[in-house]
């Protein structure tokens, strides 16, 4: 086996395995989804229906959304129902294609690290506080809610290296 193909295997390997922790931690957002629904009904029913109100029921719905968006995202880049304007894309050659995931899935790469790097203060100092709800009777993890911020852009900036891996073979197979 040459070493082009050996390399292309363990690249191939390698975003594989990272789409499957994606997929798997991709669940847990699924999961938060309809923990999402459950709460929302449970407060619109209480609220209108019973005239029974909870700031810590409505502050949950906050923190499931955390997980939804940040985690979701990565999830909806690996099953490509990312925002791509492919009205255009549909039309050009493989090549032409594969050199715009590249520089997608690279600048994609810049914004997770950047925001990684100025998401740990922001969570650090919401941990050292024991940040929690400013209202009485709300959730005291608010740090929890902010840490999804560097997690959620791991897990995408991780994402966006399978799609770079994936890429760079299209690349050198057109």
């Amino acid at each position: 086996m040459s070493a082009t193909t050996l390399r292309g295997a363990r690249s191939a390997r390698l975003a594989e395995a990272i789409d499957l922790v994606v997929d798997r931690v991709g669940q847990l957002s699924a999961v938060a989804v309809g923990a999402l629904v459950v709460v929302m009904a449970s407060n619109v029913l209480l609220r209108y229906g019973f005239s029974i109100g909870s700031v810590w029921a409505q502050e949950l719905e906050w923190h499931l959304m955390s997980p939804i968006a940040l985690i979701g995202a990565a999830y909806a880049l690996r099953h490509g129902e990312h925002v791509r304007v492919d009205v255009l894309y549909a039309g050009f050659p493989e090549r032409v294609k594969a050199a715009i995931d590249l520089a997608a899935a690279l600048a994609g790469i810049a914004v997770a690290a950047i925001v990684i790097w100025l998401s740990w203060r922001y969570v650090g100092v919401s941990w050292n506080n024991a940040e929690g709800s400013p209202n009485p009777g709300g959730i005291p993890y608010r740090w929890a809610l902010k840490a999804f911020i560097p997690v959620g852009f791991a897990l995408l900036l991780a994402q966006f290296a399978a799609e770079t891996l994936r890429a760079v073979s299209r690349l050198r197979a057109a």
